[in-house]
């Protein structure tokens, strides 16, 4: 049954059905509080009524750090994600009820950003959005569309192509050596990277007991695409290796994912270096993996790719190479 009164200068509409949350909503004229009465009841009675209470008073930041409290503990990037959901918490598009989230709030927002970040970016930033709207709607009791899903995304950046030269590589391999207060890890670090092609987590989340330096094996427990995976060593891998002493943590590179970052950027521009991120040695390892593994299967057991079409990125043979193959 609906009711309805005048409060102040506005009518307020009031729809109560058993089995059904009390909904509330304020117009200026008693006609149009009357027909939008009509509407809810008429969807109740159809069994198609979605209570739009919760939205209402719900925010986006409010769903963000329900997020931070009880999905991210659990997942592998925590930290990360962490810094950049705060850094969009701050925005003022995360003040709004749920209900004026819309698809034309969202493109001015994609617009606005673009102006400041790359479109990597705020693509990124939609993709967190998506997620916590639709865990919302699946667990948290939110009834509301998802409006990402209506909005034009940023055309996807091109991805990386930078690789070391020759005389980069000696320019870096000097800026990396533990002189003064340079830290004793980074150059080990880099050299294993470039060996290996493993990712800088994948780096830094090695443990002694992972390592079988007879067999010349690495076992990675958790990986980016959440899988075990058994990384083969070079000779040169192992070398490095058994000159390292063991630290008390058991982590064979004891070096925080921040720490190898700040370092690194330091060493790049020392050598002067530009354009240089520390996830580009992986690019160059797996391009120089690729001439010694042609067969894209192995390179792949390798690199830890799971899609051929990523690691296509990798491999570039040369046309001269591909005539002397046809004959």
């Amino acid at each position: 049954m609906a009711s309805f009164r005048l409060r102040g200068t506005r009518w307020q509409a009031r729809v109560q059905r058993n089995g059904f949350p009390a909904e509330v909503r304020s117009f200026i004229t008693r006609q149009d509080a009357e027909k939008w009465a009509r509407s809810i009841e008429v969807e109740m009675d159809r069994g198609l009524y979605i209570s739009s209470s919760e939205a209402q008073k719900t925010t986006m930041a409010d769903l963000i750090d329900r997020y931070c409290r009880e999905v991210l503990p659990t997942m592998k990037g925590e930290k990360e994600d962490r810094i950049r959901l705060t850094a969009i918490r701050r925005h003022k598009i995360c003040c709004l009820p749920l209900t004026k989230l819309t698809p034309s709030v969202l493109g001015k927002y994609r617009d606005e950003r673009l102006r400041q970040v790359s479109s990597g970016t705020v693509i990124r930033e939609f993709a967190y959005f998506s997620s916590i709207i639709n865990l919302a709607r699946r667990e948290w009791g939110i009834s509301m569309e998802n409006p990402v899903s209506k909005v034009r995304k940023p055309v996807s950046p091109q991805g990386r192509n930078r690789i070391l030269n020759q005389s980069e590589r000696d320019a870096l391999f000097l800026a990396v050596k533990p002189e003064g207060r340079r830290s004793p890890w980074l150059e080990p670090i880099v050299i294993f990277a470039l060996e290996t092609g493993m990712r800088r987590s994948e780096i830094l989340s090695l443990k002694w007991k992972d390592m079988d330096l007879d067999s010349r094996m690495a076992t990675l427990e958790t990986t980016k695409n959440g899988d075990r995976r058994v990384v083969p060593l070079s000779l040169k891998a192992v070398g490095l290796l058994q000159g390292l002493p063991r630290h008390i943590s058991g982590q064979v590179f004891p070096m925080s994912s921040c720490a190898v970052a700040a370092s690194f950027n330091r060493a790049t521009a020392r050598a002067g270096i530009k354009n240089f991120r520390f996830h580009d040695l992986r690019h160059t390892a797996i391009t120089q993996l690729a001439a010694r593994l042609p067969n894209l299967i192995e390179l792949a057991a390798v690199t830890g790719h799971k899609s051929l079409k990523m690691l296509q990125r990798y491999y570039h043979p040369r046309p001269e190479d591909l005539a002397m193959k046809l004959g």
